[in-house]
């Protein structure tokens, strides 16, 4: 099983960030919120701090644990965990990434996401 964490970035006006993965990766042009795999001796804070300076050029604070669910995909098992952050210095950059955009959260549904973070999407909805 890989483990992987994804970014829930929210910004002052109660939105948050999703993105497009590359089109050249698998599962390329679906949406999901940001992050990647957890390496080796790494926490999941690390790891997702780690991972949104490489694919977004920005510095985050990880507020909380958000949730995390298992997922298997036909040739392989990855356990999601989202993490609540904020963007604490920097301006987003592509670096790996299609698009991104800033959503309402009641707006999430109107986007194809990665069959793992739908999880993620279901939950914020679900929340008042």
């Amino acid at each position: 099983m890989i483990n992987v964490v994804a970014g829930i970035i929210k910004n002052n006006e109660d939105e948050i960030l999703i993105t497009k993965r590359n089109l050249k990766k698998s599962q390329g042009g679906l949406w999901e919120f940001p992050g990647g795999k957890i390496e080796k001796n790494e926490t999941r804070e690390d790891a997702i701090i780690r991972e949104i300076k490489e694919e977004l050029d920005v510095v985050i604070n990880v507020d909380e644990y958000y949730g995390e669910k298992t997922f298997q995909y036909p040739d392989k098992t990855i356990n999601l965990i989202a993490l609540n952050c904020k963007i604490k210095d920097g301006k987003i950059k592509l670096l790996e990434h299609e698009d991104a955009k800033w959503v309402k959260k009641a707006k999430l549904t109107d986007f194809e996401f990665a069959p793992a973070d739908e999880f993620i999407v279901n939950k914020l909805i679900s929340e008042n």
